[in-house]
């Protein structure tokens, strides 16, 4: 049987949930950053999101999150800015959706922007008119039948 010379298994790579639930302190953007919210993942470490100028970047996770904060598509996300690439940034925050109605509240997000859905804006509900879900039969109809 070969010897154990590793520090552990599976279980030690997933580490503690360290503090997963207390609260912290609202971090609000400075120059250089900005907000976004993500459209969809795209692996590797990236995602697309659409920042709050209205630009669509190509997002970069930092390592310290990685594997350890969970970002899916609609989340509220602080994006540092790049200066020799503005179609890519680099996730500095992920915002818990407490945190993200707040930052609405106080006027740092627009108004327009949903925050608990999955994909943002994808999902438009059709409003006063009728949708293709259903078909409507009339009384004559059924008769035939």
């Amino acid at each position: 049987m070969p010897k154990n010379k590793g520090k552990g298994g599976k279980n030690r790579k997933r580490g503690k949930n360290e503090a997963d639930d207390e609260k912290r302190e609202l971090v609000f953007k400075e120059d250089g950053q900005e907000y976004a919210q993500v459209m969809r993942m795209l692996g590797n470490g990236r995602c697309e999101a659409t920042c709050i100028d209205g630009v669509k970047r190509l997002c970069h996770i930092r390592g310290k999150m990685h594997k350890k904060v969970w970002i899916g598509a609609g989340d509220i996300i602080l994006v540092g800015l790049r200066d020799y690439q503005d179609d890519k940034a680099d996730v500095i925050l992920k915002y818990m959706p407490d945190e993200a109605r707040l930052l609405k509240a106080y006027g740092e997000l627009p108004e327009n922007t949903r925050l608990n859905e999955g994909i943002a804006g994808g999902l438009d509900e059709e409003e006063d008119g009728p949708g293709d879900d259903y078909i409507e039969f009339e009384d004559e109809d059924l008769d035939k039948l």
